[in-house]
């Protein structure tokens, strides 16, 4: 088994987009200095994308009537690649093709794509996309920017009535951007009816002329330096009176005609409003897809670094005795190795996503609004979960390299910085969360209405082990789903389908159990609200549940699609370790419903570390199967163990970071693989 197998495992249905990635990205997307001066960092990011978007790669996803490619996983593919690079990069990037680009693609007509699409592809002209507001960001619909229409001219006058309504932490908008997507209320009537508002709709908006000077009633103001991406120009954006053409309203989903008469395919409100914003669910699955990327990027580096670093004689040894390498020490191995193994999981679990995302989007005859709802949770869940793992895990691959890992050189600072925002922007992850346990309750009441606790609890959890059925070929491993019951001591715990049983009665459990509490809410005289808000805990660990047993569903499903055995055998253990660290997270709640006896729960803190062991020897493998390309893996210690010195600098290093760093990094023969041992 090499490196390549297990490329090829985690490569998907669009390993060619990986492949044409690793051929073609430019060199400088791995040589950007984010330590420049704020503007001239910022300019070399937009150069950067310039050049991405002359391979071609970034018109992927764009309808080929323009020039694209007519791919959205493509798009969603190549985009992940970025997270590799210059985190900057990849969300400029994001910004123009993804969002802004997406926006109009999304939420405009066949007009709309052949006049504003053809232009951003050429970057002719740059966009950006302007939904936050100061004082809204996760709650969309009460946004505050206005576009009133006006019948005589025929167009839209969009204005910001305070502060608050302005919008924030806009990409592009500082510097670069010439025209954004603006996300406002739309207040319009006909000509027997007063001007009434029709919720929130996206108007394509220039900002600057050719020049790059700001039009009248555009003002813009710099964010200025953030905690990370700071080749990305934020900032924010009032209006005052700008006139809009009543063409240039996005109008998919609901027109306005001359006259001001205002129609649309969906009557209803609020599900009109969640159309627009499920048009734009890309941008969510994007996000986990990049942060997955980044995280595999400093689990590259820590791993590396963990199998030449050296710290402590073995005890009892002589003073002659050779220090421990890092990665043979247990902690080390438990800082590192279970996060490689969800990476793994997570990856599976991403390209699951994109597939679902694409064929959806790609479906002729529409799309049930059940699967879209199901498209949306999940990327929801997915990216919830992804941009936490990251935010952790960079942070322990920092640790884990001690103060090798806090020298720029060595990219983990600017890794940590950069995607520490994911678990903010494309929703926030608590609200996601929140969404995401709304749409099981939903499904629940709908499934099993007032059924009793107990009884529905065994209804859910054959519902959802009849699910995992329809994903596999693994019969016995259904069985023992089945079959497996609580407080049980002889259980083999690397039985999948014993740990399946265990994520699903925690789903099922922490479901009726939320929705027996948000029951009260409809007492006579209980306060809803009051009621829904003691009970939001409850909800976030329902949802967290739900998305670790979908994530295990894309494992599972990946194990039974594996035809070569010593690829099985090695995810078979990858899968342990990261379902047997999922139990030992919430091993209390196993214990507290008794699921696991304390002796049980003892045993699966055993089993986590006899995994570790055994997946010692295959960590310089495993990342190196994530497939990154020697010549982007650009940290100094993940190719001599040393931290070199960052200003070109000659003289060794010594000291503390151990013996003196000495020749070239490692050929560039990229996916050979290194079996540690």
């Amino acid at each position: 088994m090499t490196a390549s197998d297990l490329t090829d495992l985690l490569a998907g249905r669009w390993g060619w987009v990986r492949e044409e990635a690793r051929s073609t990205f430019p060199d400088s997307l791995f040589r950007t200095d984010p330590h420049a001066p704020l503007d001239a960092y910022r300019d070399e990011v937009l150069d950067v994308v310039r050049e991405l978007a002359a391979t071609g790669a970034t018109a992927h996803g764009f309808p080929r009537s323009v020039g694209g490619g007519g791919d959205v996983g493509a798009s969603v593919v190549q985009f992940e690649m970025l997270g590799y690079g210059d985190l900057s990069v990849m969300i400029k990037s994001g910004v123009h093709f993804g969002l802004y680009g997406g926006a109009v693609q999304s939420l405009g007509s066949d007009d709309h794509h052949r006049r504003f699409l053809p232009p951003a592809l050429a970057m002719e002209t740059v966009g950006c996309f302007a939904m936050t507001e100061t004082g809204h960001g996760s709650d969309v619909a009460s946004l505050e920017t206005t576009a009133v229409y006006d019948p005589e001219a025929q167009e839209f006058l969009l204005s910001t009535p305070h502060d608050g309504a302005r919008k924030d932490y806009i990409g592009g908008a500082a510097r670069h951007a010439r025209v954004a997507a603006v996300f406002a209320q739309l207040v319009t009537g006909g000509p027997a009816e007063e001007p009434v508002g029709r919720g929130v709709h996206c108007l394509v908006v220039p900002l600057r002329d050719e020049r790059g000077d700001l039009l009248p009633g555009v003002e813009v103001e710099d964010d200025g330096a953030k905690a990370g991406l700071n080749g990305v120009d934020n900032g924010r954006i009032r209006f005052t009176g700008v006139r809009v053409p009543r063409e240039d309203l996005l109008d998919r989903f609901a027109q306005v005609a001359p006259d001001g008469t205002y129609s649309s395919s969906i009557a209803s409100p609020s599900r009109r409003f969640f159309t627009t914003l499920g048009a734009l669910v890309r941008g969510r699955v994007c996000v986990a897809a990049g942060a997955g990327a980044a995280t595999q990027a400093a689990l590259a580096v820590a791993v590396r670094y963990g199998l030449t670093r050296r710290q402590f004689a073995r005890p009892g040894a002589d003073g002659t005795s050779e220090e421990v390498v890092l990665l043979d020490h247990r902690a080390h191995q438990r800082r590192l190795l279970p996060a490689l193994a969800t990476s793994y999981v997570l990856q599976l679990a991403q390209n699951e996503l994109t597939a679902r995302l694409h064929d959806l989007q790609t479906a002729a005859g529409g799309v049930a609004d059940a699967d879209q709802r199901d498209l949306e949770n999940r990327a929801a869940g997915v990216k919830a979960v992804a941009t936490w793992h990251a935010t952790s895990t960079i942070q322990t691959c920092r640790e884990a390299c001690g103060g090798a890992g806090y020298l720029a050189v060595n990219r983990l600072p600017q890794l940590k910085a950069d995607t520490d925002v994911f678990t903010t922007f494309e929703g926030d992850n608590t609200v996601l969360l929140q969404l995401v346990g709304k749409g099981l309750l939903a499904a629940y009441a709908e499934d099993f209405g007032e059924k009793g606790t107990w009884g529905t609890v065994r209804a859910v959890v054959d519902q959802l082990a009849d699910h995992v059925a329809e994903r596999t070929t693994a019969r016995v491993t259904l069985q023992r789903l089945r079959e497996a019951a609580p407080g049980r001591d002889d259980a083999d715990l690397r039985d999948r389908g014993w740990q399946m049983r265990l994520l699903v009665e925690r789903e099922a459990h922490l479901l009726v159990g939320v929705a027996r509490r948000l029951r009260r809410a409809s007492a006579p005289g209980a306060d809803a609200g009051a009621v829904f808000d003691d009970a939001q805990d409850h909800l976030l660990a329902a949802a967290r549940a739900h998305v670790d047993r979908v994530v295990v569903e894309a494992l599972v499903a990946a194990e039974d699609a594996c035809e070569d055995d010593a690829v099985a055998e090695l995810l078979a253990r990858v899968g342990d370790l990261h379902v047997l660290s999922t139990i030992e997270r919430d091993r209390a709640w196993y214990l507290e419903h008794g699921w696991l006896t304390p002796g049980r729960s003892k045993a699966v803190v055993a089993a986590v570390n006899e995994v570790c062991g055994e997946l010692r020897p295959d960590a310089r493998l495993l990342v190196d199967g994530f497939g990154i390309p020697e010549r982007w893996v650009t940290a100094p210690i993940a190719h001599d163990g040393v931290a070199q010195p960052t200003h070109g600098d000659a003289t060794t290093t010594t000291g503390d970071q151990g013996a003196p760093a000495g020749g070239d990094a490692a050929p560039a023969d990229e996916r050979v693989p290194v079996q540690a041992g």
